[in-house]
């Protein structure tokens, strides 16, 4: 239980590196070796997960979403692998140590670089969209509301952090303390409710950040409608 917590595994020009960044580069490097292996024996597999994030997605906007499948679609790829990574066995060190691979997601800087991706992209393409005074024009009309707007922006990037980072870590502590008690049979169906929990949590979180980007648009053209 003392290696749940993230922990500095070495430096880099002094920078601490913690396990839940090793185990981000460990995790990088299999989605990468997945996509091409299966891109190359079976492209069909790859094609329905494309054309499910893409009908996904483009149903919650209520509009094509091809523009935005790249965003969100890594996002949903990154979140769902980062979730369940914990599932994987240790990889064996030198000097017969063993480096426990964790989900990414149970350190909070990473579900707050994720939200803070979607905080800025919810800018980045309504800007693309609208262009700079379009969007900053509806974003501040009337002026008075732009305060409240900004609020609202910074309290769903901290919503979707919290909500994605309490999830992870609480199910995985849950699964380590039964663990810990019951070692064998009991932790089998729980892990499989982890890996299901972090694909939901997944699901939600880009349900949500396609939301967000969705709104952003839809006032701009809402108010040109109206004029």
């Amino acid at each position: 239980m003392e290696d749940f917590f993230p922990y500095v595994v070495f430096t880099i020009f002094g920078l601490p590196v913690r396990n839940t960044v090793v185990s981000t580069w460990i995790m990088m490097v299999i989605i990468v070796g997945v996509a091409a292996i299966i891109g190359h024996r079976r492209p069909a597999a790859l094609e329905l997960l494309v054309d499910f994030l893409l009908d996904t997605i483009s149903t919650v906007m209520g509009r094509p979403a091809g523009l935005y499948l790249p965003f969100l679609g890594t996002l949903a790829v990154f979140i769902a692998t980062a979730n369940i990574l914990s599932v994987l066995p240790a990889i064996p060190l030198p000097h017969s140590k063993m480096f426990p691979i964790v989900s990414p997601t149970r350190d909070i800087n990473t579900p707050a670089a994720l939200a803070l991706t979607v905080f800025l992209s919810v800018y980045y393409f309504g800007i693309r969209s609208k262009g700079l005074r379009g969007y900053l024009k509806d974003l501040a009309s009337p002026i008075f509301v732009l305060p409240l707007e900004l609020i609202s922006h910074l309290s769903r990037t901290l919503s979707l952090a919290l909500r994605l980072f309490g999830n992870v870590l609480s199910t995985e502590l849950i699964i380590a303390v039964i663990f810990a008690l019951v070692p064998f049979i009991v932790p089998i169906p729980l892990t499989a409710f982890s890996m299901l929990t972090g694909v939901l949590q997944a699901y939600i979180f880009t349900v949500l950040a396609t939301v967000y980007i969705a709104a952003g648009l839809e006032a701009g053209e809402a108010e040109s409608t109206k004029t």
